[in-house]
């Protein structure tokens, strides 16, 4: 599993914007910025919806104003889901990530199997990265909900 301290691997995501489906890298999302970096298990999942990324769209102006560069949310979803997902949250702010085939998450260590649920996916976590390197890392036991909030990140900005 990844680390504090560890450079992020380079992996390619899906983004859909104003002009189509983008593959933005690694590289490009964190080279020379201060993100905050949360993935989730599913889009439109009930903690995810009702507190997880609401909780980032609320306080996205406290984490700029602090001098974080970009707010990401990642799931293993595609970008078509987590651009709709986005805008029923009113998540403007927040770059809606697709890691369509969960090979950024199986890189970093940090996939889980849910079956029938939906395969492969994310656990719910948090990271802090500066640069591309990971300088804080809050990942939740399972069934949880607390340690990847925006409030907790927020205190370690």
């Amino acid at each position: 599993m990844i680390e504090v301290g560890h450079k992020l691997p380079e992996a390619t995501f899906s983004l859909l914007t104003e002009q189509g489906v983008t593959n933005p890298t690694t590289e490009e999302l964190f080279a020379g910025k201060t993100v905050v970096l949360f993935a989730v298990p599913g889009a439109f999942t009930p903690t995810c919806s009702e507190a997880h990324l609401p909780g980032y769209v609320v306080l996205a102006d406290q984490f700029k104003a602090k001098g974080v560069d970009s707010l990401i949310c990642l799931s293993v979803n595609d970008a078509f889901v987590m651009q709709a997902w986005g805008e029923a949250q009113n998540a403007n702010e927040i770059v809606m990530l697709a890691d369509g085939d969960g090979s950024f998450t199986r890189a970093i260590g940090l996939e889980m199997d849910t079956g029938q649920f939906g395969g492969t996916r994310s656990q719910r976590y948090a990271m802090l990265v500066k640069d591309g390197v990971v300088t804080a890392l809050n990942v939740e036991p399972a069934k949880s909900f607390g340690a990847s909030s925006a409030e907790t990140m927020l205190e370690l900005v």
